[in-house]
């Protein structure tokens, strides 16, 4: 642990906090973390401005926790509005990550399949709700998420939410939380909005405004591979298994279920000896085993989601592998700093599809440096995107687009009427 005054020793955090931010590899806040703690831990509402991937959620979740401190009652005391279900549960998993100790209860609420299941949940008692803005109205309404106890609100991604149109929905959960609250917003980008919506509910807040600094080693040599499908990876992947200078290797994903993945397809082709997976279903020792077996190099290949970017120190990594563009842009730092370490040579390698060219420039941007394009070899099997893989990355560059230009309507937003006319006018 850093007890020096660039450590968390000195954020006024209990040791339930101290303890899992160790845990979880963490020794030294981020910028955002340092300039957001202590006002929010004071009570003071908070506008935080700073790109995807700077710490902003343990920014906030810390004070919150520390605040909250135990669990008590049935009904939450805090509330964090997200715009996405994956963003709604990585929320969640940072919670439960850093809040392990504490035993406060947290809940992801989000459409879908397990909206029943977040009922009962709901009525077995819980501390803070994580939740789409669409979800907690619908349960709010139905009487099943009870919101007169809310002491602490966030709204991350403000920038975004309001991209996705949820601005009215946002409203609505503004009228119905208690007055006396804490409020957080947080933003990429602060726009007219952004800051409107701001001006709504933040009265007299603490603004800290990040703007990131991020650079590559230059002993790490990076490369990009474009590619068109999930199947032309693996088939990139094999290749890239089979050259001499590939040894120790880490092959970075974005979600747990692509890692599992990569584990079946590893094991398959290698061997079950050659591997081991990290990601957050893992438990702590087990996480801890598998970076032992990679460090004595009793393993060649570590596969790993972001939850194992940062903390890890192993000398003698050659190649770091992004077999997805990580979206938040300061986890590609993370992950190809694990090679090239005590100023030895490494390679970073990431596979790019079309969907991903949007965020490999924000990337560039940020790391002030263009990453070096390398033709496939002509030996790879280029295989046809599925249907479903088609539209994924369809919807995501109209998603992208709408971004830079929220005028843009994409082929997904046409009503069943215009696409019918469309149809029609072509025939």
């Amino acid at each position: 642990m850093n007890t020096d005054n660039n450590g968390f020793e000195h954020l006024k955090l209990n040791r339930q906090l101290l303890n899992a931010i160790v845990e979880s590899g963490f020794s030294t806040p981020t910028e955002i973390q340092a300039q957001v703690i202590p006002p929010a831990l004071a009570g003071q509402n908070i506008i935080g401005i700073a790109q995807t991937g700077t710490g902003k959620t343990a920014a906030y979740v810390l004070p919150i926790l520390r605040i909250l401190n135990y669990p008590q009652g049935e009904e939450p005391r805090a509330l964090i509005i997200a715009p996405t279900r994956e963003l709604t549960l990585q929320i969640t998993s940072v919670i439960e990550q850093l809040g392990k100790y504490t035993g406060l209860r947290v809940l992801a609420v989000y459409g879908g399949k397990g909206f029943s299941d977040q009922k009962r949940k709901l009525e077995a008692g819980c501390d803070i709700v994580a939740g789409t803005p669409a979800q907690v109205l619908e349960l709010y309404y139905s009487g099943h998420l009870i919101l007169k106890k809310i002491k602490h609100f966030v709204m991350d991604e403000a920038e975004r939410l309001m991209d996705m149109g949820f601005t009215p929905q946002l409203h609505k959960i503004l009228e119905v939380l208690p007055r006396k609250r804490q409020n957080m917003l947080f933003s990429a980008t602060f726009s007219e909005r952004v800051k409107k919506i701001s001006d709504d509910f933040v009265e007299f807040p603490v603004e800290v405004n990040i703007v990131p600094r991020i650079k590559t080693a230059a002993t790490i040599e990076q490369f990009i591979y474009e590619v068109n499908s999930f199947g032309t990876k693996l088939s990139l992947l094999s290749h890239l298994f089979n050259q001499e200078e590939l040894g120790k290797v880490i092959i970075f994903c974005k979600s747990k279920k692509t890692a599992n993945i990569l584990a079946a397809y590893i094991e398959e082709h290698y061997g079950t000896g050659s591997f081991k997976v990290l990601h957050g279903d893992k438990t702590q020792q087990t996480r801890m085993n598998a970076v032992s077996a990679f460090r004595n190099e009793n393993i060649r290949f570590l596969i790993a989601t972001d939850v194992a970017a940062r903390g890890i120190d192993i000398p003698g990594v050659s190649h770091v592998i992004n077999f997805d563009v990580p979206v938040i842009y300061e986890d590609y730092i993370h992950r190809i700093g694990r090679t090239g370490r005590a100023f030895a040579l490494g390679e970073s390698i990431t596979l790019v599809t079309p969907a991903d060219e949007w965020h490999i420039r924000k990337i560039e941007k940020l790391a002030g440096k263009k990453i070096q394009r390398t033709t496939l070899p002509a030996e790879i099997e280029i295989i046809p995107l599925s249907r479903e893989e088609k539209r994924e990355q369809d919807m995501e560059i109209d998603r992208q687009k709408r971004k830079d230009d929220p005028a843009f309507q994409g082929a997904f937003h046409k009503s069943k009427a215009e696409i019918r006319r469309e149809r029609g006018r072509k025939k």
